[in-house]
């Protein structure tokens, strides 16, 4: 089972895909994908209503394969949450990374925040800003917490409160982040629309986040090609980890880090208007951004 959202920006809809990839409407279920529907054991819900069927079909489907841009009715895919009141980010979680990046390997988790109004949707245009010279991206796999948590016992106990996965960009402006007048990370990871998520929620319970296959492609050519079983730190350790720091609630969203192969490695140029991205998580699906250069406002 997978969840999306259908629609313009603030106008979504909550879709769920069955296990046989075909659609249906789950609004009388829930009104969105949100903090109360995942803390209000929603997932339980429409599985349930799945089996029952509850839910009017939308008259398509969509198998394991088939890149998901739009729905087959034109419309606008959206984020598959909506806005979280968190999304936290662990960096550097890959070895090879950290390397790249200049720095050894972490030995406990390195740990940002992004603001909320960076999340945008898999395949919206997404917008350099005017002045960035070094805007990055990174395909990462996101934990969408189910439950209110804080000070967890272990990470066994985390796992309980996991609701399910799905792919992000975490999209960054590296002169901001390091290097520039008063780099800091903060900086180079809040620009709008810097945080595309989705096509799709997929529940915990139904998918192994520590065996995923992680890739991007900038223009059609393979940027980051690695698997999620190369982490640091595993999910579990990553959510018991933040509890010891902050309240976790039903919605928010942590990125786990990235693999090897972004631009800050040096191998490769940044992105720069006209740009086609590509990111794919295996079973969670694949974004694409056309990236384009945003104005100044006159």
């Amino acid at each position: 089972m997978k969840f999306a959202r259908i629609g313009e920006p603030g106008a979504e809809r909550p879709i769920a895909l069955d296990n046989e990839g075909r659609a249906f409407d789950i609004s009388n279920t829930t009104p969105d994908i949100n903090g109360a529907f995942l803390a209000g054991d929603g997932i339980a819900a429409v599985r349930a209503g799945l089996a029952a069927g509850s839910y009017p079909e939308l008259g398509w489907s969509l198998s394991e394969d088939e890149a998901f841009s739009a729905a087959p009715t034109g419309e606008r895919i959206g984020s598959p949450v909506a806005r979280p009141g968190n999304v936290i980010c662990i960096g550097m979680n890959y070895a090879a990374h950290a390397r790249e990046s200049g720095a050894e390997p972490p030995t406990i988790p390195v740990v940002f925040l992004k603001p909320a109004n960076t999340v945008a949707g898999p395949f919206d245009p997404a917008p350099i800003p005017p002045s960035a010279q070094k805007y990055d991206w990174e395909v990462e796999l996101g934990i969408v917490i189910g439950a209110h948590a804080k000070y967890l016992p272990s990470a066994e106990a985390a796992k309980d409160v996991i609701a399910g996965l799905l792919i992000a960009n975490d999209l960054s402006e590296r002169e901001y982040q390091i290097p520039g007048a008063a780099g800091q990370w903060t900086k180079g990871k809040s620009l709008p629309q810097s945080t595309p998520l989705g096509p799709f929620l997929v529940p915990a319970d139904e998918i192994d986040g520590h065996n995923l296959g992680c890739r991007s492609w900038i223009n059609g050519d393979i940027r980051q090609d690695s698997s999620t079983a190369d982490f640091i730190f595993d999910l579990p350790t990553v959510v018991h980890h933040l509890s010891q720091y902050m309240a976790l609630e039903p919605g928010d969203v942590i990125l786990t880090g990235t693999p090897e192969g972004v631009a800050l490695s040096g191998r490769f140029p940044y992105l720069a208007e006209g740009d086609v991205g590509e990111f794919e998580i295996q079973h969670l699906g694949r974004q694409r951004q056309v990236f384009f250069r945003e104005q100044v406002n006159a």
